[in-house]
């Protein structure tokens, strides 16, 4: 049934409206055909992208297996799920690559059948490489469905999923368009949000239907997805509505009908939430209200689905807006030159790393709360210092600075630089990781938690691999080269989900590298701080040389130069921004580094002073273990390269007087010990 309604909405959908979206695109119409097979695939993807997410969030944070036990999934149910899934969305991903390229170019399927003809629609279109992004993803979570048998081996699947269920939203309908810097954060929310909702209640209604019950700890666990999940689905959907409909009525579109259906679908969700969550709370929630409450929440998924795939047939209003250059590129303009007031007085919410932000705020938060409420401290420095990092991040994105960080390159290296050595600094002094433990805890006989998975991740062999010193110096410091002095950087500058994507580049590299120097969360190599301090001295020198490069070249070759020029600001003058940008990035990477040098000789010197203490009390207790087993090692040695001489008559005859003449010794044990000549 689910499936059913799922694939027949956009079916119904691109039958009815047949030639009529694609010419009010001025493009040809590839035939019913493509359009239906199209349309039954991007629904089947949907659907298996869904129960795969589902299937892994399970597999790694819903069951209700021992510590013990949880660390190997090879005998859960739900491996079969995800089999099953990730067979289905790597077979309609698959086949999106080829349909899409014909069905978003108006080309007829049966008409193209040279291979080559098949090259030329793959490069052009955004749709097919999108797609391959979402197989590949596909084809890890296949992957791990049949090799993968421990808990760490689903989170490699897990990470590329989000990229492969993200890749065909960011290139779809939010791509383009006037304020689709909105339109595509909230669908990026929104994406993430439903898969991790959704998806582990097709995952609950699948185990229901095949007799196995829902644990309480799993159900406790899908409630606390629920509040954080549906009000991001909720809050996202009409800042998606108002980027598509561009002013328009709801009614006066095909779109406004689907996004009020899709408000009615939530609109259901959250009463069966709600109605769950009363029952849950008075303790009533029995498995006959399970039963009957997990069909209906699959038609609203079935409904979801099937919605969304209908919604990509027909193109929305937003199309058909008059847009300028700079919104086709940024999604709004950007007419005043970036003075002082511009840059601190208009701001634009950054709505991605906005909501990323105030989450690991919260989060954190509320983690030092659990910790007081069990008496435990926190030290108030570590959560000003995280608090203080995302707020750099927030100002970096959402001031003016990340107004104009697209059109200003000098106003970009500043963000790049925020992002990538200003805000790790704080964050990495938060020991955002050593809160977590510390505020959980783990019990033996019951479920695995949180304690247990950051315990399990941090002895994860990949995790080493991505901590290494040299991988981490060679990502922060070649980030630049690679990224700038390439044609990666233009490239990127065309979309926002690529910007954004930098963004977060910048952000996570920087913690991975400012993690080994001055983190208080210990990493899976450390360094001696001899070796942070030479970590810290190495990346200078090329800060400096890269910022050298962009300020001499400033005249003769301007980076991402095309993209520029298509912008043709009236007050952009392009050398001089890319001169302030070389500038920035010496100056830039210089100064935090000197301030993350003196901070490494701070913790260095509490080191060793706390070091010297814990030495003091040991030796004023007499119980210095070091001390001990020093004495000790040099008291054998020296036993073994002087052994006891062989006695003569005359020493061992006084020594057997003066043992017997002893008053703390005793007859048997002197003569026991006396060596053989002295006893005759």
């Amino acid at each position: 049934m689910a499936i059913t309604i799922a694939i027949a909405v956009p079916v119904t959908t691109t039958v009815l409206l047949g030639a009529a979206p694609y010419t009010a695109l001025h493009q040809g119409f590839p035939g019913l055909d493509t359009g239906v097979l199209t349309s039954i695939l991007l629904a089947g993807a949907d659907l298996g992208s869904l129960a795969t997410v589902g299937a892994l969030i399970w597999l790694l944070f819903l069951r209700d297996a021992s510590r013990r036990r949880a660390q190997l999934v090879d005998d859960a149910f739900e491996i079969t799920i995800l089999q099953a899934a990730a067979v289905l969305w790597s077979t309609c991903a698959g086949g999106s690559i080829i349909l899409e390229a014909f069905d978003s170019t108006g080309q007829s399927l049966s008409g193209s059948a040279q291979p080559q003809d098949f090259a030329f629609l793959y490069a052009t279109a955004t749709a097919p490489r999108a797609w391959t992004v979402s197989f590949i993803a596909s084809l890890a979570a296949l992957v791990a469905a049949f090799f993968a048998r421990r808990w760490t081996g689903m989170l490699i699947p897990l990470w590329a999923s989000a990229f492969g269920i993200l890749a065909p939203v960011v290139t779809g309908q939010v791509l383009v368009g006037p304020e689709h810097d909105f339109g595509s954060d909230a669908a990026i929310v929104q994406t993430v949000a439903a898969h991790a909702l959704l998806g582990p209640l097709l995952v609950a209604f699948l185990r229901v239907l095949s007799g196995r019950l829902i644990p309480p700890p799993t159900l406790r666990r899908i409630f606390t997805i629920a509040v954080v999940a549906l009000p991001a689905l909720i809050l996202s959907e009409p800042v998606i509505a108002w980027f598509k409909l561009s002013g328009t009525s709801a009614t006066e579109s095909l779109t406004g009908w689907f996004i009020i259906a899709r408000c009615a679908l939530l609109a259901v969700l959250l009463v069966l939430a709600l109605i769950a969550l009363r029952l849950w709370r008075r303790a009533e929630l029995q498995a006959q209200h399970i039963n009957a409450l997990l069909p209906s929440a699959l038609v609203v998924i079935a409904g979801w689905v099937g919605v969304g795939a209908a919604m990509t047939r027909q193109p929305p209003p937003q199309y058909f807006v008059p847009t300028s250059i700079s919104q086709v590129f940024m999604g709004f303009e950007v007419h005043d030159p970036p003075t002082f007031d511009v840059l601190f007085g208009q701001w634009r919410p950054n709505l991605l790393f906005l909501t990323i932000s105030l989450a690991a705020i919260a989060v954190y938060l509320l983690a030092v709360r659990v910790l007081r409420r069990r008496g435990d401290q926190w030290p108030i420095g570590r959560t000003i210092s995280w608090v203080l990092g995302w707020a750099v991040v927030v100002f970096a994105t959402s001031s003016g600075f990340g107004k104009y960080s697209a059109p200003d390159f000098g106003i970009h290296m500043v963000v790049h630089m925020s992002l990538n050595m200003l805000a790790p600094g704080f964050l990495v002094l938060g020991g955002f990781i050593t809160l977590l433990l510390r505020a959980s805890s783990s019990r033996s006989n019951g479920p695995s938690g949180l304690h247990d998975w950051v315990t399990w991740v941090l002895h994860w062999p990949v995790l080493r691999v991505l901590y290494n010193p040299l991988l981490v110096f060679v990502l922060f410091v070649g980030s630049y080269y690679g990224l700038y002095l390439t044609g990666i950087f233009g490239e990127a500058m065309r979309f926002h989900w690529a910007h954004q994507f930098m963004n977060m580049h910048f952000l996570i590299v920087g913690y991975l590298y400012y993690g080994l120097i001055i983190g208080v969360d210990r990493p899976p190599r450390p360094l001696p701080h001899i070796g942070k301090l030479g970590f810290a001295l190495a990346a200078m020198p090329f800060h400096a040389f890269f910022g050298i490069i962009l300020m001499t070249s400033a005249e003769t070759d301007i980076i991402a130069e095309t993209f520029y020029r298509y912008l043709d600001l009236p007050w952009a003058d392009l050398p001089a921004q890319q001169y302030v940008g070389g500038g920035v990035a010496w100056a830039g990477g210089e100064i935090p580094l000197l301030i993350v040098v003196v901070t490494l000789v701070i913790q260095w010197g509490k080191q060793d002073a706390k070091d010297a203490r814990r030495k003091d009390r040991h030796f004023d207790t007499g119980r210095d273990d070091e001390f001990v087993a020093y004495n000790q090692m040099l008291a054998r040695l020296a036993e073994r390269s002087n052994p006891t001489p062989e006695p003569d008559r005359d020493s061992a005859e006084t020594g057997r007087d003066t043992a017997e003449s002893s008053p703390d010794a005793t007859g048997p044990r002197t003569r026991h010990n006396a060596p053989k000549d002295a006893s005759r």
